[in-house]
Formats: structure tokens, C-alpha cells, sequence
């Protein structure tokens, strides 16, 4: 008997130091500095994840000043993440996408504005169908000022709801850039079955809230 207590314990203690490890790891990335993407060509970038990168891809796209949305993941603490692999939820990342904007037309704090209003902001883990840390939600900021705003309109919303707003908020580090089967996949796959059901209402919810700030063809 005294073996057997000594074997569960000892597994115990071996299960516990794992989840240490494992959680330590992603505590590294939520403590790091943050790292400033540089502006190219008169773009800046912005990185957001809130569920499913097919619709969130698909909301930024449809913003005037927003050039172009890419689907990939961030966030977590291993290297070269996949879809298959970030959707056991151990990579620490979240399906995320990459804002490429003239930030003279649409502002950062206008695209943390359409963030929170193309989501259900107090869903944990989740949007919609989509659930479990790989869909969670998360606002990067690479810069003091960033942070500062998205922490202001978290808290302002927070106080309007009345409840706690999921979104997590990281320092950028790095975007893995998915494969390229997810790229545009609304745009591309306008009859399948979950973007008509789930995507497209999702993206019209969005735009019935933010008319001011859409793209004249859309």
C-alpha cells in the first residue's frame, strides 16, 4: 500500500512539474518586451486573434486603410506552429491575423474599435462554435502608447457590459504566417457550409455596427 501511495504521489509530482514547465513557457511570452514592427512603404501592422482567422481575416479586410489581413498565429511559446498542431491547444498560440494599414486613413485605435465590435467580447476561450485556447482572444501591443489604448477601451467596455471582457492583452513577439490554403479563405470558399453559417453572419453583424468605417465596396 505505502508503494502505491508513493507511485501516484511521485506521478502526481511529475504531472505537476510538467504543467509548471509548460506554464512557465507562456509565461515568458505574456512577461517579454515587446517587439515594434517597423513601417514599410507607408504600412504599419497589427496583430489580433479572436477565434476563427477566417472571419477576423475577413472583417479587417473589409475596413478602409486596411491593405491587406493575413491569417496565421501568434502568441504562443513554440516555433514554426501549424494548424494541426495549434489546434491541440499545447502550442500556447492562438489562430491570429496580421493588419496591414496606412495608418493616415485608419488609426490603431479605430482597429482596436473594430476588434471588440466584431466579437462577442466576453466569450472565454472562444467565438462562437470555435472553442478552446487555439480561438481565444488576444490584442498584441508593440508599444507602450498601443497598450495603453487597448487597456483604456478594455476597461470602458468592461464598465458598459457590466461583465469581464475575455480578450487577452500580449506584447507582440512574433506572427507565423498559416498555410496558404487558409489565405482569403472567405473570399475563396464563399458556399462552404461554415462560412455561410458561421463567417459571413459574423461579418455582417460587424458591419452593421461600424457602417462609418467600411470600404465603399462593401
Amino acid at each position: 500500500m505505502n508503494k502505491l501511495l508513493i507511485m501516484v504521489f511521485t506521478a502526481l509530482l511529475f504531472s505537476c512539474n510538467n504543467n509548471a514547465q509548460v506554464n512557465s513557457k507562456q509565461q515568458d511570452v505574456i512577461n517579454a518586451e515587446p517587439v515594434e514592427v517597423a513601417m514599410k512603404n507607408g504600412k504599419a501592422k497589427a496583430y489580433f486573434a479572436s477565434g476563427c482567422f477566417w472571419c477576423v481575416e475577413a472583417v479587417y479586410e473589409s475596413v478602409k486603410g486596411v491593405e491587406e489581413s493575413i491569417s496565421g498565429y501568434a502568441g504562443g511559446h513554440t516555433k514554426n506552429p501549424t494548424y494541426e498542431s495549434s489546434n491541440t491547444g499545447r502550442t500556447g498560440h492562438a489562430e491570429a491575423v496580421e493588419v496591414i494599414y496606412n495608418p493616415e486613413i485608419v488609426s490603431f485605435e479605430t482597429l482596436v474599435d473594430v476588434y471588440f465590435a466584431s466579437q462577442n467580447p466576453t466569450q472565454v476561450n472562444g467565438q462562437g462554435p470555435d472553442t478552446g485556447s487555439q480561438y481565444r482572444s488576444i490584442i498584441f501591443y508593440q508599444n507602450q502608447e498601443q497598450k495603453n489604448i487597448i487597456m483604456e477601451k478594455k476597461n470602458a467596455l468592461e464598465k458598459e457590459l457590466g461583465k469581464p471582457v475575455a480578450a487577452e492583452v500580449y506584447p507582440f513577439q512574433k506572427f507565423w504566417i498559416a498555410e496558404d490554403y487558409h489565405q482569403d479563405y472567405e473570399r475563396l470558399h464563399p458556399d462552404n457550409p461554415y462560412i455561410q453559417n458561421v463567417s459571413i453572419p459574423r461579418l455582417n453583424r460587424f458591419k452593421s455596427k461600424m457602417p462609418e468605417v467600411l470600404k465603399a465596396n462593401h
